[in-house]
C-alpha cells in the first residue's frame, strides 16, 4: 500500500527550478522577495501568466486568488490548472511583480476545481443588472441608480500590497476623477465606482479612509463623484461576475483580475479595459466620445 502510494506521488510530482531569470524578469531589478505557495487556477501562456489561489504570505499579503507574471519559459510549458506551485514572488523597484524559481507539483488527473480561464463577463451592449451594494457611508445603492451618467467601474481591495495591481488602479482612477471633477461640463454626466473584492475586511469605514486618501481630500471628502462599494460576499460575487471576474469555489474567493468597465448613460456596458496598462487620458477620451455621440456600442479593450 505504501509502495503504491509512493509511486503515485512520484508520478504526479514534477519539480521545476529555474537556474537563471529569463525574459523580461532578467531586465528587472528586484526590491523585495517573498515565498508564495498555492494552487494554480488557470494558465494564460500567451501572456506568461498564471492565476494562483495562494496561501497567506507572511508579513506581506493575505490569502488571495489573483494572476501573477511567470516569465519562466520551461515552467509555462508544463504548468496546468490544478497544479500546486511554490515560487519566489519578486516585487521590482518599478512596482512590477513576477514569480521566480517555480517548483510545480502536478495535480491529480481530472481535477476540476480550477477555472477554465476563458473570456467571461459582460459584453458591449449588455445591460447592468439590478444589483445593490453598500457605499463608504453605509448607504445601500443600486447599480441602476447611476443610469443617465457615464459610469466607470473597477475592482480593488484595500490590503492589496502589489504596486502594479490595486494601488495602480486606484491611482489611475484618482487621476480620472480629478480631471472629471475639474470639468464643469463632464462632472455631472459621469461617476466612478470602486468595488472591493474583500468584503470581509473592507467595511464602509475602511473604504471611506482608503478612498479619502486617494482623493487627498481626507476629512473633507464627500464621495459625490467617486464612491467605494462593498456588501455581503454573495452581493459582491454577483456584481463581480457580471463584469467578468471569476469565482474560485474551492477557496470561496473571487479571482482578482484587473478589469475596468465603462458603462453608457443608458445603463449598458460600453467598453472593458483589461489589465493595468490603460492610461487615464485614453479613458477620458473614451468618456468624452461616448457622451458626445450617445453611443452604447463599443469594443472590448485590452
Amino acid at each position: 500500500m505504501r509502495r503504491a502510494r509512493a509511486r503515485r506521488v512520484a508520478s504526479l510530482s514534477l519539480l521545476l527550478a529555474a537556474a537563471f531569470a529569463t525574459g523580461c524578469a532578467a531586465k528587472k531589478v528586484a526590491a523585495e522577495r517573498y515565498e508564495l505557495k498555492g494552487k494554480v487556477v488557470s494558465v494564460a501562456r500567451e501572456k506568461e501568466e498564471v492565476t494562483v489561489a495562494h496561501e497567506t504570505i507572511p508579513n506581506f499579503m493575505e490569502a488571495m486568488t489573483m494572476p501573477f507574471s511567470l516569465p519562466d519559459a520551461e515552467a509555462l510549458k508544463v504548468v496546468e490548472a490544478g497544479d500546486q506551485i511554490q515560487a519566489t514572488l519578486v516585487i521590482g523597484t518599478d512596482g512590477s511583480a513576477w514569480l521566480e524559481n517555480p517548483i510545480i507539483t502536478k495535480g491529480l488527473p481530472g481535477d476540476t476545481s480550477a477555472t477554465s480561464g476563458g473570456e467571461r463577463g459582460a459584453r458591449p451592449g449588455d445591460e447592468l443588472p439590478d444589483l445593490s451594494l453598500v457605499n463608504q457611508d453605509g448607504r445601500r445603492v443600486r447599480l441602476r441608480d447611476y443610469k443617465g451618467r457615464a459610469l466607470l467601474v473597477n475592482f480593488i481591495y484595500t490590503r492589496c500590497p502589489l504596486p502594479d495591481y490595486c494601488p495602480m488602479l486606484s491611482t489611475k482612477f484618482a487621476e480620472v476623477n480629478k480631471a472629471l471633477e475639474s470639468n464643469a461640463e463632464l462632472r455631472p454626466k459621469t461617476h466612478l465606482l470602486s468595488v472591493s473584492v474583500d468584503p470581509a475586511y473592507d467595511t464602509p469605514k475602511v473604504l471611506r479612509s482608503y478612498g479619502a486618501g486617494y482623493t487627498e481630500k481626507f476629512e473633507d471628502e464627500r464621495f459625490e463623484h467617486w464612491e467605494f462599494l462593498t456588501g455581503t460576499a454573495d452581493e459582491v460575487k454577483r456584481v463581480a461576475e457580471f463584469f467578468g471576474l471569476e469565482y474560485y469555489p474551492e477557496k470561496e474567493q473571487i479571482i482578482h483580475t484587473l478589469r475596468t468597465s465603462l458603462v453608457a448613460p443608458d445603463g449598458r456596458v460600453h467598453k472593458t479595459y483589461r489589465g493595468n496598462d490603460w492610461q487615464p487620458a485614453d479613458v477620458l477620451r473614451d468618456v468624452e466620445a461616448l457622451l458626445a455621440h450617445g453611443s452604447t456600442g463599443g469594443a472590448t479593450g485590452r
